[in-house]
């Protein structure tokens, strides 16, 4: 039994060691990037411009986007009946 829990803590040890050499391995081949080649290019913008809505907002002629449908109210049970349904 005690034989079997030190194997096991060996191959813990075993594989965490291997763990640590591949990151040195995988960091130390990263190394130094070499930089990309840069181009530039140019863009023309052009403006154009912008005509009002339909449905434009004036400050006196109140809120136009506001629905003209209400829900109704909800539904209520007798005082004294429980309805959850």
């Amino acid at each position: 039994m005690k034989a079997n829990r030190l194997a096991r803590r060996r191959l813990a040890a075993g594989v965490g060691a291997i763990a640590i050499v591949a990151m040195g391995t995988l960091s130390a081949c990263a190394g130094e990037k070499k930089e990309a080649p840069t181009t530039t290019t140019t863009t023309t913008t052009t403006t154009t411009t912008v005509s009002p809505s339909e449905k434009g907002l004036s400050p006196t002629g109140g809120n136009k986007f506001t629905p003209s449908v209400t829900a109704p109210g909800p539904q209520t049970a007798l005082p004294g009946n429980v309805n959850t349904g």
